[in-house]
């Protein structure tokens, strides 16, 4: 069985497509979002609509959390919080209900999915170090956690002491705990533009960082049609 591990899409409809696409030619059969469908970007209703369409297991992000609501944007900056609130104004009251209604921790087979931390889910804090990965193992329940919200794809392992950074392919071992960033479909941030998503093949014990091309051209006159903030466009083309 192959998942394919999918997050921080951030309405960017080229990227998503071009993932599922190669999903589908590595032969997937299942897939998990981590979070993030909408924001930034100026397809949030058709990302969803994709998202849907899989009847995959999903959790919320914090941009989908914003969307939801009619909350003040604490915390956001305010490129992020411009987008938030353009994106209420696209989608329907079912589909911010969909977005409400996204748990913030799933178990998935014998896995587990979360957006930010497992600690504190709804706080949105960032897992970036080793130090801020132990505080989540104290909470994860199961041999492997795909998490987002970085937008940058590292791997923590647990294994008498925590250690981790970025990855290609892991082989997950027995009696060892691994909390995995699979990157950014839509808006990767660690200085590469191409889109991210991993395929975790549960029979060969194999997590796999898949890096993609996509049309960024398209998807940034996009968001300028849009007149959402310009940076959310510029941004691709560097992977920042």
């Amino acid at each position: 069985m192959k998942y394919a591990i999918l997050g921080d899409i951030h309405a960017n409809l080229e990227a998503l497509q071009a993932v599922l696409e190669d999903a589908r030619m590595e032969g997937v059969t299942n897939y998990a979002c981590v979070g993030d469908v909408v924001g930034y970007a100026s397809n949030p209703r058709e990302c969803m609509a994709l998202i849907r369409e899989l009847n995959c297991p999903t959790v919320k992000g914090n941009h989908d959390e914003y969307a939801s609501v009619d909350d003040e944007c604490e915390n956001f900056r305010a490129i992020a919080a411009d987008a938030i609130k353009w994106t209420r104004t696209q989608l329907s009251e079912e589909e911010r209900q969909w977005l409400k209604e996204l748990k913030m921790v799933r178990y998935v087979e014998s896995f587990t999915i979360v957006h930010a931390t497992l600690d504190m889910p709804d706080k949105w804090g960032y897992v970036m170090d080793k130090l801020a990965a132990a505080s989540n193992f104290s909470y994860q329940n199961t041999s492997v956690c795909f998490y987002g919200h970085t937008h940058s794809p590292m791997a923590f392992v647990r294994d008498g002491i925590v250690r981790g950074g970025l990855f290609e392919k892991l082989r997950i071992e027995p009696g060892k705990r691994y909390f995995i960033n699979v990157g950014s479909v839509g808006q990767p941030r660690d200085g590469n533009p191409l889109a991210a998503y991993a395929i975790y093949d549960m029979d060969g014990g194999i997590v796999q960082l898949k890096r993609l091309p996509y049309d960024i051209k398209t998807a940034q006159s996009k968001i300028y049609a849009a007149n959402l903030p310009e940076k959310c466009a510029t941004r691709l083309e560097v992977g920042k």
